[in-house]
């Protein structure tokens, strides 16, 4: 059992990504050129947004949308502790420094009533320029409250949507819910590329023309450059095996919601010890992973049992970043943020993809309850 299957996804669409990758290599056009053009106004009509620029990874869609918006040395930008390292590395790369709100203990997002009082006591002092929600886990954040907040408060909102691109928040999808949202294409993620990948998506047509030429060292025009920028552009192979994925990206999120919904019931004799997730109501999650909390301080115990059963897990995230030693410059200590901490001694992710086969959430649910039996004398 794979833990994210790619093998039986290529299999399924072999023949549209064999063809799309002799058509690049056939053109020879292999950076940026028309495959990226075509796929940055496909998603751009699937997320119902104005503009998508493709661009290296996630990580430089995050850094570049900052870019874009001028955030520099002087400057703060509120983001979550939980969550993967980029959200918060690209506002320290930059010279800014980055403010953290703990996270809500239901969604494993941002908690709007801690962002409302940090800003709050922050009101007046000018340091606070924008806020990074993260959609994490395939889950939208509460993007309208959070919109709200940063009118009040006269920041700018970047969604970090690099695990929800397929969501949906109150009928709207993942991507398109505030001024900017990045997106990434990992091989692991909902939409996957085969190597890196990233877009960012806005709806002024100036900060993507702006976001355009950052992509590519600042440049407007053949060797002028307006702006210092970097190399972020998206690769032809990318777009083309994105391009396949697409057209077939409406199924597997589908798929995902029959694969979570029926982990959800499998699992629920077992609510004492573990924790679904919950999807609040109006949003659909893409399940970019499906993570279920285990009570009880046993998780690392249920975590090797399932190794011993050849049913491999994952921990997203086993440290939350205040307690990294990459930002201990911010000086953050154990307990600072309390749900984030706890949340990263009970999550375990389960083998999760739009191609797992009944049986084998079966045997995951099976050995999961052997496992609590043992540790827990169910």
């Amino acid at each position: 059992m794979q833990f994210i299957d790619l093998k039986r996804q290529y299999q399924a669409y072999k023949q549209e990504i064999d063809q799309a990758l002799s058509r690049v290599l056939q053109s020879a056009r292999f950076i940026l050129g028309e495959e990226v053009s075509l796929l940055e106004e496909e998603l751009s009509a699937f997320t119902r947004t104005g503009h998508g620029v493709g661009v290296s990874s996630g990580t430089d869609g995050l850094l570049l949308a900052l870019m874009a918006r001028g955030i520099g040395p002087g400057k703060e930008v509120v983001t979550t502790p939980f969550t993967f390292i980029a959200t918060a590395e690209v506002i320290a790369l930059l010279g800014a420094r980055p403010v953290f709100v703990d996270i809500d203990p239901g969604t494993f997002n941002m908690d709007v009533t801690r962002l409302g009082q940090l800003l709050e006591s922050r009101k007046g002092k000018g340091e606070v320029a924008a806020v990074i929600p993260v959609s994490l886990y395939g889950l939208c954040a509460d993007m309208d409250a959070i919109n709200a907040l940063a009118r009040e408060f006269g920041l700018f909102v970047v969604e970090d949507a690099c695990q929800s691109l397929g969501a949906l928040y109150k009928g709207k999808p993942s991507c398109s819910l505030s001024s900017m949202a990045v997106t990434s294409f990992f091989p692991s993620k909902p939409l996957g590329c085969f190597g890196d990948g990233g877009m960012v998506f806005c709806d002024d047509q100036k900060l993507a023309q702006r976001l355009r030429a950052l992509r590519v060292h600042g440049q407007t025009a053949r060797y002028m450059h307006e702006y210092i920028g970097i190399n972020g552009r998206l690769d032809a192979v990318q777009a083309a095996v994105l391009r396949v994925k697409l057209r077939h990206f409406p199924g597997e999120i589908e798929a995902r919601q029959e694969v979570a919904a029926r982990y959800s019931g499998l699992l629920a004799p077992l609510a004492e010890h573990v924790m679904v997730p919950g999807i609040p109501d109006g949003c659909r999650s893409v399940f970019a992973q499906y993570t279920v909390r285990i009570r009880g301080g046993i998780r690392d115990d249920v975590a090797r049992f399932l190794a011993s059963r050849n049913i491999p897990t994952a921990i997203h995230y086993p440290r939350p970043l205040h307690l990294q030693k990459a930002f201990s410059f911010l000086n953050h200590a154990q307990g600072d943020f309390p749900e984030s901490e706890m949340a990263a001694s009970e999550v375990l992710s389960l083998p999760m993809h739009a191609f797992l086969l009944e049986e084998e959430q079966e045997k995951v649910v099976d050995a999961l309850k052997d496992a609590l039996r043992k540790f827990k004398k169910l």
